[in-house]
């Protein structure tokens, strides 16, 4: 990452800008609203803290070939981010800036990225070479793990008439055949498979920007990892 890289924000405020001039105003309008709620609703009760053990799950990998994330971990710490799917604009925006961002300084010091959402394993695989990504990237068929963290969501009436006016069917894209996803969450894990710091974003139109999860990264190393405020 270089000083010159615009934050994730400006880089979502240029993605609305262009959907803005893109996409008729009355199909934007369910989605601004579907925000401002999940913003004025806020974080979910109960979220892991700090020092609990990060839950796991049936996985499969973009072959659809079964694994964990403790597989994947492989006894390493590391960056996991649940994502909602190769259809969500900004989940695309946002793995392509992590792949260009984080997976160079993480690799240095041996942290693995994995990426995780609850679609098929075609649509991971699409995921991952539409955006070009070299991170693992895995199917949670159930969302298994945003289930036990407690992040879970579904887009209400207004913003699924949208969704399927622009072509997006959430139900058909996920493994378990329903529309429910993970609110964008990022946990650093450490070794032992606990989680040390974690950012949960209900509203899916902001990102935790990468220079946060770097600095994470770094308190973990020396042991003053904590949620972010």
């Amino acid at each position: 990452m270089t000083t010159t890289d615009p934050t994730l924000a400006e880089q979502i405020a240029a993605l609305e800008t262009g959907m803005a001039a893109q996409v008729p105003v009355e199909l934007l309008r369910p989605f601004a609203a579907e925000q401002a709620a999940l913003d004025a609703a806020g974080l979910p009760a109960g979220l892991p803290a700090a020092g609990t053990p990060m839950p796991d799950g049936k996985l499969l990998d973009v072959h659809g070939l079964p694994t964990t994330l403790e597989q994947a971990r492989a006894g390493r710490a590391a960056v996991v981010v649940l994502y909602r799917g190769a259809w969500c604009p900004y989940c695309n925006l946002t793995l392509r800036a992590y792949e260009h961002q984080l997976v160079p300084p993480l690799t240095a010091q041996g942290v693995p990225l994995i990426a995780i959402s609850p679609q098929t394993p075609d649509g991971s695989l699409t995921m991952q070479q539409t955006n070009d990504l070299t991170f693992t990237v895995l199917s949670d068929p159930g969302n298994q793990i945003a289930g036990r963290l407690g992040v879970l969501t579904a887009a209400g009436d207004e913003a699924r008439a949208s969704q399927a006016a622009l072509g997006i069917d959430v139900a058909a894209a996920n493994a378990d055949g329903t529309g429910t996803v993970p609110m964008p969450t990022v946990a650093v894990v450490d070794p032992a498979g606990v989680i040390r710091w974690i950012d949960v974003r209900p509203n899916y139109g902001t990102r935790t920007e990468p220079a946060e999860i770097l600095r994470a990264v770094s308190a973990l190393t020396d042991g003053s990892a904590a949620a972010p405020d």
